[in-house]
């Protein structure tokens, strides 16, 4: 085997090696991928979200929309 082939077998090995990978590795998980709803996401939406309480009192929510 002269350098040529050794060159041309290590580059098609990385090659797919590459492609292994990248179809083995985990993949982001995204709002629409789990829910299949279709809705924006929440980091789309306009409005906000403050939750405030204080020690030994019930949480409250409040949703801030435009």
């Amino acid at each position: 085997m002269d350098w040529q082939q050794a060159t041309a077998l290590t580059i098609v090995t990385l090659t797919a090696g590459a492609f292994v990978w990248r179809g083995l590795r985990p993949r982001k998980a995204t709002f629409q991928s789990q829910t299949g709803c279709g809705c924006t996401p929440a980091s789309d939406a306009k409005g906000s979200i403050v939750i405030s309480g204080r020690k030994g009192e019930r949480a409250t929510v409040h949703v801030k929309m435009p």
